[in-house]
């Protein structure tokens, strides 16, 4: 099966669904493509319930209602959703790109823009927690309410370890956080944020061993300056951080730089027709958040619309003076 669109954007996370709204409003047929089964990418995957800071109008925004109004924003021009499925291959013909999404589909395109952020990621294991992964062991946590009345033990010393810790604290009946060194790799903020709330936090330790039972989780020994302690829990939020990789895209004759894709001034990469936008899009002084993805996509899609029509302006105007 083929579909035929103007633009295929490639991730569906923030910037990739802002894409999407955009190029609708340049009056672009769009289809989107993601490997994970719903749209939000790594904000819907890894931290839906967390507060972002750094989107323009947003004191703050939770991850899941950010995704839900950029979807919202997008669905008015009708895009097409290939979800649970990898862009597999990129190919030329007949003046346009045809990438293969699996499941016997192929896409036929004018112009492709990838959006992948960090590509695809692998969560880093707790190597005491293997056999509980899911089952009480976890990497993410879609739904808060999920754990509410629970001990938890949170694992790590980065961003996400202290987000995860603060998220969860009004929902939990404890949560205490665990990590193998004295230092963290957290912005000061977020530690000192936990500091207030009385968040535990035990350091320098390793978590030893977890115990359950076929109900699931009940403590987990952990070792604390050569002594054995044991604290109650019933989830433990393995954030160890993950591994990414590019995936297929890797081998679509871009230029590379550290698993992204160098691009010039107008998002354009170094295949014809392929644009970048978002994290996985490297240039000089580049800075990594999600307000720069979205001007990004707008720069990225004004330069394919005057690509696929060349009597196309560059700059269409203000949406606020449409009526």
């Amino acid at each position: 099966m083929a579909h035929e669109v103007d633009l295929l954007v490639v991730g569906a996370g923030p910037t990739g669904l802002f894409a999407a709204y955009y190029a609708g409003f340049r009056g672009m047929s769009v289809a989107l493509v993601d490997a994970l089964p719903e749209p939000g990418g790594q904000v819907t995957a890894m931290y839906p319930e967390k507060m972002i800071f750094d989107v323009a109008g947003f004191p703050e925004i939770r991850g899941r209602d950010l995704i839900a109004a950029l979807v919202e924003q997008a669905e008015q021009y009708g895009p097409r959703y290939l979800l649970g499925r990898p862009a597999v291959s990129l190919s030329d013909v007949d003046g346009g790109l045809l990438v293969d999404v699996g499941e016997g589909e192929e896409v036929r395109a004018g112009a492709v823009l990838v959006t992948v952020g960090i590509g695809e990621f692998t969560p880093r294991p707790l190597p005491a927690g293997g056999e509980w992964i899911g089952k009480g062991v976890v990497h993410f946590i879609p739904e808060l309410s999920a754990h509410s009345g629970h001990d938890v033990v949170v694992v790590g010393g980065g961003d996400s370890a202290f987000d995860w810790a603060l998220a969860l604290q009004p929902v939990a009946r404890s949560v205490t956080l665990v990590h193998r060194r004295t230092r963290f790799r957290a912005h000061e903020g977020l530690v000192a944020k936990v500091e207030q709330l009385g968040i535990p936090l035990i350091v320098p330790a390793e978590v030893a061993e977890i115990r359950g039972d076929a109900a699931g989780l009940i403590e987990v020994a952990i070792d604390v300056d050569g002594q054995r302690r044991v604290l109650p829990a019933q989830t433990v939020v393995a954030a160890l951080g993950f591994t990414a990789d590019l995936g297929p895209i890797e081998a679509w004759g871009l230029d590379l730089e550290k698993r992204s894709i160098l691009v010039d001034t107008t998002m354009r990469t170094s295949r014809a027709r392929v644009y970048a936008a978002g994290d996985v899009a490297a240039y000089p002084g580049k800075v990594k958040l999600i307000a720069t993805g979205f001007g990004e996509a707008a720069t990225a899609v004004n330069n394919i619309a005057v690509e696929l029509n060349p009597d196309a302006h560059l700059f269409p105007g203000h949406s606020s003076n449409l009526s």
